[in-house]
């Protein structure tokens, strides 16, 4: 079984479900959310557009399943870009419950392979709070190199808060 799959408008119930659960644990690395993001259908909502944005070729968003198949978190390839730049983004966030068992690093490794198989990518970007040290080493596990900090790069838990940037380059591939 794969780590992961594309997201389908069935994903929602659960996705709400685990998003409450871990309402707290994800809040310092995710941006402020209104109410209505919690919910099925605001879930249904968020994997319809982008499902929307995936036929577009801009997105590419996924589930990751742990061991028994079960939805425990959300992978993306956002931002894609074609032309010159052949880059995309990854981002991340698995529940509290599945953390530790390398589901996040099965998950992005997946991803990669999508990033550079399938779509024919030339770069992977990543980015993460200083202090989110279980995604740094998810990303450095899966070969990502650190090439700088980017000032006020995101509005996370409210603020605007500098990130460590990543990068993999398909020929450098661990």
């Amino acid at each position: 079984m794969r780590p992961a799959r594309l997201i389908t408008s069935a994903d929602a119930p659960v996705l709400a479900e685990l998003l409450r659960a871990n309402r707290d644990f994800l809040a310092p690395w995710e941006p402020v959310r209104s109410e209505n993001y919690f919910t099925a259908a605001g879930q249904r909502a968020v994997a319809l557009r982008a499902l929307a944005r995936y036929e577009q070729g801009l997105t590419v968003p996924r589930v990751i399943l742990d061991e028994a198949g079960r939805v425990v978190g959300r992978v993306n390839l956002n931002d894609l870009v074609r032309g010159a730049f052949q880059s995309a983004s990854v981002g991340y966030w698995l529940s509290a419950a599945a953390n530790g068992r390398g589901l996040a690093t099965a998950a992005v490794r997946d991803t990669i392979r999508v990033a550079f198989g399938e779509l024919g990518l030339h770069r992977v970007e990543a980015g993460t709070l200083l202090d989110n040290f279980r995604s740094q080493r998810v990303l450095e596990r899966c070969g990502f190199v650190r090439f700088g900090v980017a000032p006020s790069y995101l509005n996370i838990a409210g603020k605007w808060q500098d990130h460590a940037l990543y990068q993999l380059l398909k020929d450098h591939l661990p």
